[in-house]
């Protein structure tokens, strides 16, 4: 499925009035580059992120691409932004994998999570920007996160269900009360049975709920005998991408 990233250059720039954007390094399709996304209003003023273009970017005119969002977890706070690479999609790509998407990997300070408002208000505003600078399809608009990022899918995703063609939160938990907003997104929930950081059963109360609400677009894959790392096994499945790529807005799931 993923092969060896071709290279091109391919420059960005945006300024608005609310937020402009700051590059430490110039984007390219099939490199993952440091760039930050500086805020004039809310709590949050800067989202630094990891953005990959994937090869082909560029090359054919009016082509959009699908888009993920990869929310990392608690560890990958505390340190600076290649630290985010260290699990999940951006290792993947760091390691030499090819992803057919527009990869956008943020990273959440130490002293705040994801599934805060400020932090949740700043995603949106990332998204918002990114779709403004590259050529991105908004109908197949993906949502991922490990652990904390997987509480932090989930609160996005209850909170904006309009915007996510796909949601898949692992080893994380939300509020069941959401379900009612969740029950027509796509959503592939995935969690160790053997988690002691996050209870097995935060997913296991969501999905529950979700599909007592009416939801018949949620998958549950329990990883058994496996604790907290279930997102490995979840990132080398490939039927999760084939299965992602089926989803979109505009015509809905495939299946």
């Amino acid at each position: 499925m993923f092969q060896p990233a071709a290279r091109f250059g391919l420059g960005l720039l945006l300024m608005t009035s609310a937020a402009h954007q700051s590059y430490a390094e110039k984007a390219a399709a099939g490199r993952q580059v440091e760039q930050a996304l500086e805020l004039e209003e809310g709590s949050v003023k800067q989202v630094p992120y990891l953005l990959y273009l994937p090869q082909g970017y560029g090359q054919e005119q009016g082509k959009k691409w699908p888009l993920v969002l990869f929310l990392h977890g608690r560890g990958e706070s505390y340190g600076p932004l290649s630290l985010v690479t260290k699990w999940g999609l951006p290792k993947m790509v760091k390691e030499g994998h090819d992803l057919p998407y527009i990869l956008v990997s943020p990273q959440c300070p130490g002293d705040n999570s994801w599934n805060q408002p400020g932090q949740q208000g700043a995603l949106i505003k990332l998204l918002d920007s990114i779709g403004s600078t590259c050529a991105v399809d908004s109908n197949r608009v993906y949502l991922t996160g490990l652990s904390m990022g997987g509480y932090g899918s989930w609160r996005l995703a209850a909170d904006h269900p309009e915007r996510f063609a796909a949601v898949v939160p692992i080893c994380g938990g939300g509020r069941t009360e959401d379900a009612e907003r969740l029950k027509d997104i796509p959503i592939w929930v995935w969690h160790g049975d053997q988690d002691r950081a996050v209870d097995f059963q935060h997913s296991k109360e969501m999905v529950a709920a979700i599909r007592k609400a009416g939801g018949q677009k949620i998958k549950f894959t329990t990883l058994e005998g496996i604790g907290h790392n279930s997102w490995s096994a979840a990132y080398a499945t490939p039927e999760l991408y084939r299965w992602m790529n089926q989803q979109a807005l505009a015509s809905g799931s495939k299946e």
